[in-house]
């Protein structure tokens, strides 16, 4: 019986360990250890997403990257070894779709620009459709769109990234829910420090 493979292999194959031995770096990565599961680390990190960067590639490897976003909660963990997002009909190039097809072999970049982390997820994507059960696991109870589909992500090796070079981006909503908080307390405490003033006179 086979070993199962390291899952840092996904991240460093024959060509890139060959590179690193010829510019000096294999050393530092030598021993390095990735995990292939969701452990709490990363179901917590997936739980606070906004946003994330979806890559995949065409049978004869031409590259695609995508911008996916919506609630808090929109990227759901299925189980420990799976991700998952309903996907709803937008400009309808099926770039994804298409690649998946031809190609699993998938990449998911989890940013948190707040906090100035970021995951890397190597996996397969599958692309589910017609299962009504999944998408409506899927679907946001506050979005009126119905999924045309449901994109499946295994996860085959998982690392955090440093933070060097993240710059720190705050969402708008929540830049204008603390400024509107901040607001309510000075109108507060300018009030009180009215009525103080008047009670003196």
């Amino acid at each position: 019986m086979s070993e199962a493979p390291d899952p840092t292999d996904h991240a460093f194959s024959p060509s890139v360990k060959a590179a690193q031995i010829r510019k000096g770096s294999r050393h530092h990565y030598a021993g390095m250890i990735m995990a292939d599961r969701v452990d709490a680390r990363l179901a917590a990190f997936i739980a606070d997403v906004r946003s994330f960067y979806l890559g995949s590639a065409s049978a004869d490897g031409q590259p695609y990257i995508q911008h996916r976003g919506g609630p808090k909660g929109f990227l759901k963990v299925l189980d420990d070894k799976r991700l998952a997002f309903a996907d709803f009909r937008g400009n309808r190039q099926y770039i994804t779709t298409g690649n998946a097809a031809e190609n699993r072999k998938a990449f998911i970049f989890l940013m948190d620009y707040a906090n100035r982390r970021r995951i890397k997820i190597w996996g397969e994507l599958d692309v589910i459709e017609g299962d009504t059960e999944l998408n409506a696991a899927l679907a946001a109870s506050d979005y009126r769109g119905v999924p045309e589909q449901a994109m499946v992500f295994t996860i085959t090796a998982w690392d955090i990234n440093c933070p060097q070079h993240i710059p720190q981006l705050l969402p708008a909503e929540d830049v204008a829910a603390a400024l509107a908080e901040r607001d309510a307390r000075i109108a507060a405490l300018e009030a009180q420090l009215a009525a103080h003033s008047k009670n003196e006179t």
